[in-house]
């Protein structure tokens, strides 16, 4: 995995808003729920979900503007077996909305509904940040990504081939452990009164 990603923010401006126009024009004709932000009551969440994917959208109803989004993709790199739980995700935030914790709280709603995320090839040093700070939360490893499946790969290991594009990390959502996602095992059942 390598760490050398830099969006061009200009572009990722001109992108979002010609996405929030689409997604206008959509909403027109059957706008899904949208959920106000707790502490940041002016931001909306938009979730919508096709062909097995996840796409978060976060409206900032003050100006009217998208502020960003993040989309959860399946991994074609995995079996059938782990496809249900594992998602890999992908954020794009302006850069006046970057260090609000929106992509914090976009993540956490993912993994407290039981979904697994695996990052990408590449990152960018601040998605980086990000995963390191979900890991006080969550649990947390490297893995290879080889042959559809998922591998631990120990420490010494991390440190050798940490650049390498099959190297993944990866958070573990409610109900899951490291070990049983490696071993391609459903997640444990929920505790009785367990709302998540």
């Amino acid at each position: 995995m390598r760490i050398d990603f830099q969006p061009d923010d200009t572009l990722l401006e001109a992108e979002l808003d010609t996405l929030h126009a689409r997604l206008q024009a959509r909403a027109r004709l059957a706008a899904p729920p949208a959920q106000p932000l707790p502490r940041l009551p002016w931001l909306r969440l938009w979730r919508h979900e096709a062909d097995g994917e996840f796409y978060v959208y976060v409206e900032d109803m003050r100006t009217g503007r998208l502020a960003g989004c993040t989309v959860f993709n399946r991994l074609v790199e995995v079996n059938r077996r782990l496809d249900p739980f594992v998602r890999s995700p992908h954020s794009r935030y302006r850069p006046a909305y970057r260090r609000l914790g929106l992509a914090t709280r976009v993540y956490a709603r993912e993994l407290d509904a039981g979904f697994c995320l695996v990052s990408g090839a590449r990152q960018s040093p601040g998605a980086h940040a990000l995963w390191h700070a979900l890991a006080e939360r969550y649990e947390f490893g490297y893995a290879r990504l080889h042959g559809k499946r998922l591998a631990r790969m120990e420490p010494a290991c991390v440190e050798e081939e940490r650049d390498g594009l099959h190297t993944r990390m990866v958070l573990c959502g409610k109900g899951w452990t490291l070990d049983r996602l490696l071993a391609q095992r459903r997640p444990l059942p929920r505790a009785a009164g367990d709302v998540n």
